[in-house]
């Protein structure tokens, strides 16, 4: 199998990984999200997306069958296999974006240096419409109104993103 981590050294590419704890729900869908955004805005070749899980429970599965078929309503194909962080990716990405204070935590505790520490942020930094989110909750033992308001925080943190990597770059 080819170790993913060693793939993403690409250069002249903003690097983004998102993060929750089975990258399953939320990092999946903030990346099936983030790509569509991007490719609507003809950007593709500016960036490399990718989503990791704190734990390794889920690996090599697809997003949750629930998360898949409330993205796909809104046109977003979920097709990432989980995977766990791994020490590479503090140094491959330039932005590390948990979902909420426990990944924040987690991720401060696996980074390898301070220099790692200053990528991670919290996805509802970039929110512009949902200010009043301090964190993407995980909906996977809620219902379907817990996957749609994932996906409206996360469209509206990944607009919020893609805007200041923009003004950026």
């Amino acid at each position: 199998m080819i170790d993913i981590c060693n793939m993403l050294q690409t250069k002249g590419k903003t690097k983004i990984l998102f993060v929750c704890l089975g990258n399953i729900c939320r990092s999946s869908s903030a990346e099936g999200v983030m790509k569509q955004l991007i490719e609507q805005a003809g950007r593709e070749d500016e960036f490399i997306i990718d989503s990791a899980g704190i734990l390794s429970y889920h690996q090599g599965e697809l997003p949750d069958s629930r998360m898949r078929a409330h993205a796909a309503r809104r046109g977003y194909d979920l097709t990432h296999r989980s995977r766990p962080v791994c020490t590479d990716d503090f140094y491959d990405f330039d932005l590390i974006i948990g979902m909420d204070d426990r990944n924040i935590d987690d991720l401060k505790d696996r980074a390898p240096s301070v220099e790692a520490w200053k990528k991670i942020h919290r996805m509802t930094e970039y929110c512009t419409k949902f200010t009043h989110a301090d964190h993407v909750p995980d909906p996977y033992y809620g219902g379907a109104e817990g996957f749609e308001y994932v996906l409206d925080v996360l469209e509206d943190a990944c607009a919020g993103l893609l805007e200041m990597v923009g003004s950026n770059g």
